[in-house]
């Protein structure tokens, strides 16, 4: 029996629905032209007209958030990423920019970190719950997209753009710092320079004792994607930039351990590696997650094989939670 083919439904240009929604949304109803703007897209995916549907969640998911309106701008955000997938849509620089001029379009305020004596703790606690609710719908819609960048044409990790986006919105939003998480995508990025300037500025204001931790876990990271090039590269980055402000770049037994590591692991010398290992084991357990990294670096470059063939699949699951 054959499948039955999809209505062609009477449908008007999408244009036409674009700009009545758009006088919705200049009257200030912006929940009545949410529930319009999916119900409308909906009947033109339904009817294979996805280019259509497209451009009125584009538009509506800008609109929204030109407006502030984030949970609904970040809803029409990843709907318009859903609806890339309903209709395969390819990973190429057409739907990259799309993509691009949604995030341009998230709100970036300075969030006040410390507490004066003198600050509203009210309009405090106001300013930090929307920031929240700016990173979680940002990180909603630019996970989805790099998911989708992954089926679509991108390599194994996703857009490499997306994940620097991801990664400097999560650190200039965030209300509570997770530098592991920023590391994790601006490794996957494309924006070693951004990067390197992010580590040096969180440098300037993190908890005496964390500087080496966030540039060891920087190099550590890109050696167990077995990236040594960016490895030496975020390193060098690092210390440019730090001379250039004159800041001293940090002295500890965990950076005088990277620094041997990056020349062990272009020497190819399997002993000395596990040596390295037990002379900074201090060092290396400061942060429980290094010795995970540190087995998928002698996985990668010295081909020792882990003990469970699930141990890497679940150390990355657990790095990323």
């Amino acid at each position: 029996m054959s499948r039955e083919r999809p209505r062609r439904l009477n449908l008007p240009p999408a244009q036409e629905n674009i700009e009545k929604l758009e006088k919705v949304i200049n009257e200030g109803n912006f929940y009545g032209a949410q529930q319009m703007y999916k119900s409308i897209s909906a009947r033109y995916a339904s009817a294979q007209r996805y280019p259509e549907a497209l451009d009125i969640l584009h538009s509506g998911a800008c609109l929204q958030l030109k407006n502030n309106q984030i949970t609904c701008g970040a809803e029409l955000a990843v709907l318009f990423v859903e609806t890339l997938v309903k209709g395969k849509t390819p990973y190429d620089d057409n739907s990259l920019d799309c993509i691009r001029k949604i995030y341009k379009m998230f709100p970036q305020i300075p969030v006040p970190h410390n507490l004066g004596p003198d600050d509203d703790e009210q309009k405090l606690a106001e300013a930090l719950g929307a920031a929240k609710l700016r990173v979680e719908g940002c990180s909603s819609f630019l996970k989805a997209a790099i998911k989708w960048s992954i089926e679509f044409g991108a390599n194994r990790h996703g857009a490499p753009e997306l994940h620097a986006m991801l990664a400097a919105y999560i650190y200039s939003e965030s209300p509570e710092l997770d530098m592991a998480r920023v590391s994790y995508h601006f490794v996957r990025g494309d924006n070693l320079k951004k990067f390197a300037s992010t580590l040096v500025n969180f440098m300037g204001k993190c908890y005496p004792g964390e500087d080496d931790l966030a540039i060891a876990r920087a190099v550590l990271m890109y050696l167990s994607m077995g990236n040594l090039g960016d490895a030496n590269d975020i390193m060098d980055e690092v210390k440019e930039q730090m001379e250039a402000k004159n800041l001293e770049f940090p002295e500890s037994d965990l950076i005088h351990f990277i620094s041997f590591l990056l020349q062990t692991v272009e020497r190819d010398a399997l002993p000395l590696f596990n040596m390295l290992r037990i002379n900074y084991k201090p060092s290396i357990d400061r942060e429980p997650t290094f010795n995970e990294y540190l087995d998928d670096i002698a996985e990668k470059f010295f081909g020792v094989q882990r003990r469970s063939p699930f141990q890497g699949m679940f150390g990355e699951f657990f790095r990323m939670m």
